[in-house]
């Protein structure tokens, strides 16, 4: 981790090359919400990937601020009537940051990486019967079935979203890509990384933006800085204070704990990037006991106390709700239903816990205080566990290796996990096609926990290929079958500003941050 004294700071600029720093480099300086563990933004969900992601490369399209899929890569589409073959054009100008030119061989050998991993492009995936380059800039892609969310699929960027890689960086299957030579706004400053401490991105003097004005992660993506460097520092009161003291610049997920201090600084801006609520969730796993049993993952929802919990992990009122829908309180498909009784019953939370013949097992619960929500959340969240009888181990380090255990699909006792709290953005989680927490496969490709229920599968495809008139319908049916197989109990959902200096401008309402745009002066 960075301490953030003028001192250190200064040796970030004595370690790069002497040719940089005449003329000296306009750097934007961020805390980030955790370090960048993992490279690949295909291959993990964690937000900070994502993030990385979207500075690095590309996708054919991309988000606006009001979540409609707009082109990025692409200069041109068309479908046929019948909606069975698709031809996507790229536009001019497109280079990796090695300097050779982007093509549809690229394109080609990505999305059908993109068609192994992420759920919704294994739906598209199915019944996809050909992907053909008619030359280096145009190709075909033929389908057995339409598929009218697919540029909204291709779109969904903080999912396991549609990047496009090298072909030659694409790794075999079940493998990271470690190539972070991409297409994108930014280059990955290797030389300059250090491991849990520094992550560095350089403008990319051969990028060419789109003509459009930027809106969200659409539109021309110009950079305005010569670098963006992340400084990693988990403590949240070091990070505030490092942002009075004008050593960093923004703050990606400032504690709410420390607002009132903020707000009160003339020098610093608070700015909330999304309407929707993003969702603390507890995620359980769903291939081993208790949890294999929907009753003990029922039972979940009759012992948080989401009072407790937003309190313990946000603080402040004015950011959070309770809230019992999967698919977001306030938003377009924010019902409740099937869950107006979720709430503390520890009565009958043992109840359940014993139909499900739970007998005190112990139960390993990675947690995390990188992220300043997540400590304290699963402080009462173990406790109000431990007053029905569960066995809950706390066990704790910091967030990539958080990640990196709950992907493990071993038993608990053999290096995997039971239970741990975690988050989803409420841009992806107010829709059941981009929800990552609720998808419910029964072949372990979903998300961490690997929940499985065929019936859930069938609402989310019948939402996905529905009227719009036809949706609200389904979507009730399937809000009240998530409510009996939990594949995550919700914890509430809260708003999170970004914390900035006053000479910062530029910052994007976005699904994701964005840091092309922004000027510092």
């Amino acid at each position: 981790m960075i301490r953030f004294t003028s001192a250190l700071l200064g040796l970030a600029f004595l370690a790069a090359p002497a040719a940089a720093q005449t003329p000296p480099l306009n750097v934007l300086r961020v805390v980030p919400q955790a370090d960048v563990a993992v490279t690949d933004p295909l291959f993990t969900t964690a937000w900070i990937s994502t993030i990385h992601g979207t500075m690095v490369w590309e996708s054919l399209f991309a988000w606006d601020s009001k979540l409609q899929a707009k082109p990025q890569m692409a200069k041109e589409w068309s479908t046929t009537p019948d909606g069975l073959i698709w031809r996507f054009t790229l536009r001019d100008h497109l280079k990796f940051h090695d300097g050779s030119p982007v093509t549809t061989a690229d394109v080609i050998a990505s999305l059908r990486r993109w068609m192994t991993i992420d759920a919704m492009a294994k739906k598209v995936a199915s019944v996809t019967t050909a992907m053909t380059a008619v030359d280096d800039k145009t190709f075909e892609w033929t389908l057995s079935a339409p598929v009218p969310s697919l540029l909204d699929t291709l779109a969904a960027a903080p999912s396991h979203f549609a990047v496009i890689m090298r072909a030659k960086d694409i790794p075999e299957p079940g493998k990271p890509a470690t190539s972070v030579i991409g297409s994108g706004p930014f280059k990955f400053n290797t030389e300059l990384r250090i491991s849990g401490a520094r992550v560095v991105y350089d403008r990319n003097p051969d990028y060419v933006p789109r003509d459009e004005p930027p809106d969200g992660l659409a539109g021309g993506r110009v950079v305005k800085v010569d670098r963006v460097e992340f400084l990693v520092q988990p403590d949240p009161a070091t990070a505030a204070s490092a942002l009075q003291a004008g050593e960093v610049d923004l703050l990606e997920r400032p504690s709410f704990d420390l607002f009132p201090l903020l707000r009160r600084n003339p020098a610093i801006k608070l700015q909330t990037l999304t309407e929707l609520a993003s969702q603390a969730v507890l995620r359980p796993n769903s291939l081993y006991p208790p949890f294999n049993d929907p009753r003990a993952r029922l039972a979940l929802s009759y012992i948080v106390d989401q009072e407790d919990e937003m309190d313990g992990g946000y603080g402040d009122p004015a950011f959070y709700r309770k809230c019992n829908s999967f698919f977001v309180c306030g938003s377009p498909n924010g019902t409740e239903a099937g869950a107006e009784d979720f709430g503390p019953n520890l009565a009958r939370a043992k109840q359940l816990l014993a139909e499900a013949g739970y007998k005190g097992e112990p139960l390993r619960m990675p947690a995390t205080r990188d992220i300043a929500y997540m400590g304290p959340m699963a402080e009462v969240t173990a406790d109000a566990m431990r007053k029905v009888g569960l066995n809950v181990q706390l066990e704790w380090s910091d967030w990539g290796t958080v990640v990196s255990r709950t992907a493990n699909q071993a038993a608990p006792d053999a290096g995997g996990w039971n239970i741990y709290v975690s988050g989803e953005p409420g841009v992806l989680a107010w829709s059941p096609s981009t929800n990552i927490f609720a998808y419910m496969p029964c072949d372990r490709s979903n998300l961490s926990g690997w929940p499985c229920d065929p019936e859930v599968e069938a609402l989310r495809a019948q939402y996905a290929n529905a009227a719009a008139s036809e949706r609200p319908a389904i979507l009730t049916q399937l809000q009240r079958r998530l409510a009996v197989v939990n594949p995550y109990r919700l914890l509430g959902q809260a708003t999170q500003p970004v914390a900035y200096r006053s000479n910062v401008t530029g910052i994007l309402n976005s699904p994701v941050i964005a840091y092309w745009n922004v000027s510092k002066e």
